[in-house]
């Protein structure tokens, strides 16, 4: 029959060499002259050495499907966190946006504020000044601290009569 080391028979058999060398002691095994160990003599010991080659053959494809699995969720972290740090980016620049247009609005508001109502006696002297202001005549005045021009007044009774320039700035009285 075939003859093996012991450290054949710790791979055959899948334990260590300490283990064969404690069965050797104890007499469970014999060593030839040789310094070998018959097979026979193992079977008797320990019985059919179990199929390992499968094992290992099972291990490794175990191994092989958890890497795929793992190369395969590793990728799957990369691109989300790149669509995280995009995310991030879109939102930094729409926060900037925003206060831009935030900023752009206020400066408009600031430019196109209504103007400021005036007290009953400026309106009643500006009354008594004005000749039959209805709708054809232009009025331009200015008033003090107030960035709006004026108001714009017709008069179509005066219309015909007076030049074209004269229907845009009317002389103070």
């Amino acid at each position: 029959m075939k003859k093996l080391s012991v450290s054949d028979l710790a791979k055959l058999y899948g334990i260590s060499r300490q283990a064969i060398y404690a069965h050797i002691n104890k007499g469970n095994l014999s060593k030839g002259s040789d310094g070998l160990i018959d097979f026979s003599e193992a079977l008797r010991a320990f019985g059919e050495p179990k199929k390992q080659e499968k094992n290992v053959k099972l291990s490794q494809s175990i191994d092989s499907n958890i890497l795929t699995e793992v190369d395969t969720l590793k990728r799957q972290v990369d691109m989300l966190e790149k669509q995280l740090n995009q995310a991030i980016s879109r939102e930094s620049q729409s926060f900037e946006r925003e206060i831009f247009y935030q900023a752009q609005i206020e400066a408009m508001q600031r430019l196109l504020e209504a103007p400021k109502p005036s007290s009953n006696e400026d309106t009643q002297k500006s009354n008594t000044n004005e000749i039959n202001t209805s709708s054809s005549e232009v009025d331009i005045r200015k008033e003090e601290g107030s960035e709006n021009i004026g108001s714009i007044q017709i008069d179509n009774s005066k219309a015909e009569s007076v030049g074209f320039w004269r229907k845009i700035f009317r002389p103070k009285n």
